[in-house]
């Protein structure tokens, strides 16, 4: 399971500071509760390509070291997204980030991918830059499904071993349908109930459940409107099925997390049935007058991570299972 929310920057301002909220709420919640995503597609400008990857490294590896030096309750979660596959900017990019901060990432996000080759042809030059990351494994690929194409191979592109998280592309996905989906679809309301919109959405979340890879809902374009993100997010986990979130201003970030925890109610009954569980050697239980056995076993233990993600307090049965050990 990845953190729920995956924060996107490219400007170097910006990315400093998304890098400080990193360190700031994982030093509160006690674990690393969001990604930093070091924006290379959208921040460099024409031309500058090579200057925005060598500043994408040394942010990088600068903030795994401060980490290391802090004594952080966890490790810096950073990644970056590179240009498409194709792009002439794309094998210099992926050669400068790789060999300059392979093992400071936590992966590579991949924009614009069309098919299943696209993300063979990535996963080929990540091993060319960096093929095993000091024996820590090879780096996961996240990808960015953003037309009609795109979504329609969503199920073999998710196929793909490489492949850890997809994401849709809301504004380049309307506006590759040239006109024929109105703008207001890429608004908060519009986003949840244009059939195109929606079907696109619900595919890629079925693509991911069926590949065990995580789905990742796109942006909220009114994104200092924090109601209205609310209810996106609100909409995305529960409805959707999504388990991931693209923020793009630092406010969203709390949001996002908040949208995506469990309640506290779900996470205590959780924690009750595991631990009955856990005493019987995980054999079938009854709980509240209901048959419980180990297909609920792992519902109910996928709620507890997901509160642990998103930073909740755990309950006092089930802490050990995610305290870190003593060394």
């Amino acid at each position: 399971m990845l953190p729920v929310c995956d924060h996107y920057s490219g400007v170097e301002v910006r990315m400093r500071k998304s890098l400080a909220l990193q360190a700031e709420l994982t030093q509160e919640f006690g674990t690393c509760v969001f990604d930093v995503t070091l924006d290379c597609e959208d921040g460099a400008r024409v031309g500058g390509e090579r200057e925005h990857a060598d500043m994408v490294v040394a942010l990088a590896n600068e903030a795994v070291a401060k980490s290391i030096e802090a004594g952080s309750a966890g490790t810096p979660r950073i990644a970056a997204r590179v240009h498409p596959v194709g792009h002439p900017a794309f094998e210099q990019e992926v050669q400068t980030i790789l060999a300059g901060a392979g093992v400071s990432l936590c992966h590579l996000m991949i924009p614009k991918v069309e098919s299943w080759q696209d993300v063979d042809a990535a996963a080929l030059a990540v091993g060319k830059y960096c093929p095993d990351r000091g024996g820590i494994g090879p780096l996961p690929l996240h990808v960015l499904l953003e037309s009609p194409a795109a979504v329609h191979r969503a199920f073999e592109i998710a196929s793909h071993e490489r492949v850890q998280s997809v994401s849709f592309g809301l504004m380049d996905f309307v506006s590759a349908h040239g006109g024929a989906i109105p703008a207001d679809a890429m608004s908060v309301d519009g986003q949840f109930s244009h059939p195109l919109v929606v079907r696109a959405k619900l595919e890629i979340a079925s693509a991911c459940h069926a590949h065990g890879k995580v789905p990742s809902h796109c942006v909220v374009t009114e994104f200092r409107d924090l109601d209205a993100l609310e209810r996106a997010a609100t909409l995305a986990a529960r409805a959707f099925g999504y388990t991931r979130m693209w923020s793009i201003h630092p406010g969203q970030v709390r949001t996002i997390l908040a949208a995506f925890a469990p309640a506290r109610a779900e996470v205590d009954i959780a924690a009750r049935i595991i631990e009955a569980a856990h005493l019987v050697d995980w054999a079938p239980i009854e709980f509240g007058g209901q048959l419980h056995d180990r297909a609920s076993y792992r519902f109910f233990w996928q709620i507890l991570e997901r509160a642990h993600q998103t930073g909740q307090s755990m309950p006092a049965e089930v802490r050990p299972y995610f305290e870190t050990p003593q060394q």
